[in-house]
C-alpha cells in the first residue's frame, strides 16, 4: 500500500504560474483571504477547499502539494 501526506503546499507557486493574486481566488471561490494564507504556510486544505481551488486555477488537486511518499 502506498501513503501519501501532504508535505509542501505549491499554492504560492500554481498562483504566480497563472498570474492570480490570492485577494482574487479568495474571491472567486468564496474562500476566506486568510484561510487562503493559512494554506500558502502549512495548513493542509480540506478536500472540499483542495477541489473548489484546482477548478479555479485549473489544475489537478495533487499539484497543490509536494508529497511524502511511502510504499508499504
Amino acid at each position: 500500500m502506498t501513503i501519501y501526506k501532504a508535505k509542501r503546499s505549491n499554492l504560492g507557486t500554481i498562483l504566480s504560474k497563472n498570474k492570480t493574486k490570492l485577494d482574487t481566488l479568495a474571491v472567486n471561490t468564496g474562500i476566506p483571504k486568510s484561510t487562503l494564507d493559512d494554506y500558502l504556510n502549512k495548513k493542509v486544505m480540506s478536500l472540499n477547499n483542495a477541489m473548489t481551488i484546482s477548478r479555479e486555477l485549473n489544475c489537478k488537486i495533487e499539484d497543490l502539494y509536494e508529497w511524502n511518499v511511502k510504499e508499504g
